[in-house]
């Protein structure tokens, strides 16, 4: 009995020194897994930006050699109404092109323009359409319009452009003669329509693909090796 009533249990809390410090260690432990979090979280958000500026190149790169084909699909329709020399035209600081439009009630001749213009404080490569016209007058007033459309926009033309890709610069180059020549190079009205298009696009660093991209269109009816 005795020796039982000489033991007794110790019992101690944690000091304050100790609650101090594994507050401290659990402090550190959420600001490393909140610091993982964001980084993961702008890693992914880099990564979808990225993924993004990639599928809005390859959109616009494909939109423009669909002009292009639809221009040359049907060249026969579009000099018949039109009357500029050709159904390409670029100036240095728009290309124009009269190409042929297929759709649920929209068959018909449009004008399309593509052009690159500071919009919000930065440069970025646009394209823009006219409704489909029936008649000569209107597929001309069309054509004016993409010109007016890439110096002076409206909030109409603006309604009907689209943002294509952040750009540098853009160069346009024609094969005529067997050789990629500057599309003013040639004083002959029929030259105008050349066998290839060379489009040359240059990105900034903050996009995906940086630096010069070129792409290559080849009038399905040229022959002969472009390179």
């Amino acid at each position: 009995m005795s020796a039982r009533l000489g033991y007794a249990h110790a019992t101690r809390g944690f000091t304050l020194v100790e609650l101090l410090v594994a507050l401290m260690i659990m402090a550190l432990l959420s600001l490393m897994s909140w610091r993982g979090l964001d980084a993961m979280g702008r890693t992914q958000a880099q990564t979808q930006a990225r993924s993004d500026d990639l599928q809005a190149l390859r959109n616009g790169l494909a939109q423009w050699g669909a002009d292009l084909d639809a221009m040359d699909t049907d060249l026969p329709v579009a000099r018949a109404l039109n009357s500029t020399p050709s159904p390409l035209e670029w100036n240095g600081l728009l290309m124009r092109i009269t190409r042929y439009s297929r759709g649920a009630g929209e068959d018909g001749l449009r004008v399309v323009a593509w052009t690159a213009r500071t919009e919000e404080g930065r440069k970025v490569w646009l394209r823009w359409q006219s409704p489909v016209v029936q008649t000569r007058t209107d597929l001309q007033a069309a054509w004016t319009q993409a010109a007016a459309w890439a110096q002076n926009p409206t909030t109409a033309t603006r309604a009907a452009q689209v943002r294509v890709v952040p750009l540098v610069d853009w160069q346009i180059f024609y094969y005529r003669g067997d050789a990629w020549t500057n599309p003013g190079s040639s004083s002959d009205p029929a030259a105008a329509t050349p066998d290839g298009v060379r489009l040359q696009l240059t990105l900034p660093d903050d996009q995906a693909l940086p630096g010069k991209i070129t792409r290559d269109w080849v009038r399905g009816t040229a022959g002969g090796s472009k390179s």
